[in-house]
């Protein structure tokens, strides 16, 4: 198996996960007990935030663990909004469903909501953006980089906008955190947004960057836990398999960078050559080294996808949309007609591919091609 869908998640490394397993027998008590295990389960929690923190280049005090990138969005955005009770938000049309559909339940509830839309090559229109702001806005909230076409959105310029504004600044990082070179001093956002399986750690954990004095509410409650933001009893192993993926990275972020930049370009040089039609979805250069987008014409990309799924590992979209035939939203919103968006398949490249397994994937995939276009051409659905 080729496995070409490292957006969707990627495998856990073997460092990783031996951390973890090392943890799961020696860090067992609760970390809220007062007794000597207990206080030794809450010192390790509080190393692996200072680790973290380090690698985000923040200060321990601004790491808000959780479970993953959906807490972290939901908690950033309904965090902010019941702290301020009322008011507008700023996002934009390409935003994973964790954040889309939170705005929307904000909506219901009273707040008003802004999105923003893209060019074709996928980038925030920062000019709307600026003008949507309002007097009334508590937050912004934009992705560092989309999680279909793995375009990087221009956070910094968004982040200075909202200082000088005085408006809080989320960015959900799910999907550049570990890709590519990422060194904020500091953070762009107040909040931001790290996911653990999406840089070889464990699925489950994840952290929120809370930026000190950003004000914002629990959004469930309990105990005190993580600043009295996110209550319940931490899960030790996991908050240490997010800090060994951290540790990772930051060693080994440069080579994993180059090399998943080198195997992306081979890819889309072989596909040009062996695929008559095909078209990248996306900016050219402003996007994650690691992240093809391509529209094939002539066939359905879930077809693809099945066709090649007992060899290659890839997606017709984001893997939360995957297993029904409808145009990816993204993709529309970047202009392609339902037909170019339904062709487009997303391949996804991890720090273990090969040279040879991208040849080897080119070839199958354009085998694949040529057997799909003998069947009828996809019929627009709008």
């Amino acid at each position: 198996m080729i496995y070409l869908d490292n957006n969707a998640t990627t495998p856990v490394d073997p460092e990783v996960s031996d951390a973890i397993f090392s943890s799961l027998r020696r860090d067992f008590a609760n970390p809220s007990s007062s007794h000597l295990p207990g206080r030794k389960a809450r010192e390790v929690i509080e190393n692996c935030r200072v680790r973290v923190a380090e690698f985000l280049q923040a200060g321990p005090e601004e790491i808000v663990f959780t479970s993953g990138g959906t807490e972290s969005n939901n908690l950033a955005l309904l965090g902010t909004a019941l702290f301020h009770g009322r008011g507008h938000i700023v996002t934009s049309v390409i935003e994973h469903p964790s954040v889309i559909n939170t705005c929307r339940h904000l909506q219901s509830l009273g707040f008003d909501v802004t999105c923003v839309s893209v060019d074709e090559d996928g980038i925030v229109n920062l000019d709307e953006l600026r003008k949507s702001v309002r007097e009334d806005t508590i937050l912004i909230s934009v992705m560092h980089a989309n999680n279909e076409t793995g375009v990087i959105q221009p956070v910094e310029e968004i982040g200075a906008m909202a200082r000088g504004l005085e408006v809080t600044f989320h960015s959900d990082a799910a999907q550049s955190v570990g890709k590519m070179h990422f060194d904020p001093v500091p953070p762009p956002a107040d909040l931001m947004t790290v996911v653990a399986h999406k840089f070889y750690g464990p699925k489950g954990v994840g952290a929120l960057y809370v930026k000190r004095d950003t004000k914002m509410n629990p959004i469930f409650f309990g105990g005190g836990h993580e600043r009295g933001l996110r209550p319940g009893t931490e899960n030790v192993a996991s908050i240490v398999g997010l800090e060994k993926a951290c540790l990772i990275t930051k060693r080994d972020i440069g080579l994993r960078v180059s090399h998943t930049a080198s195997l992306r370009d081979l890819f889309l040089d072989g596909l040009m050559s062996e695929v008559p039609g095909i078209a990248l979805n996306g900016h050219g250069k402003q996007r994650l080294p690691n992240t093809l987008n391509v529209r094939i014409p002539g066939i359905y990309s879930d077809e693809l996808v099945e066709k090649i799924s007992n060899r290659v590992a890839a997606s017709a979209g984001s893997a939360c949309h995957s297993g029904r035939r409808s145009p990816s939203t993204v993709l529309k919103h970047m202009g392609l007609s339902d037909e170019e968006a339904l062709s487009s398949v997303r391949l996804s490249l991890g720090k273990d591919n090969t040279e040879e397994e991208i040849e080897e994937a080119v070839g199958i995939i354009s085998a694949a091609v040529r057997e799909l276009r003998k069947k009828t051409v996809p019929a627009s659905t709008s």
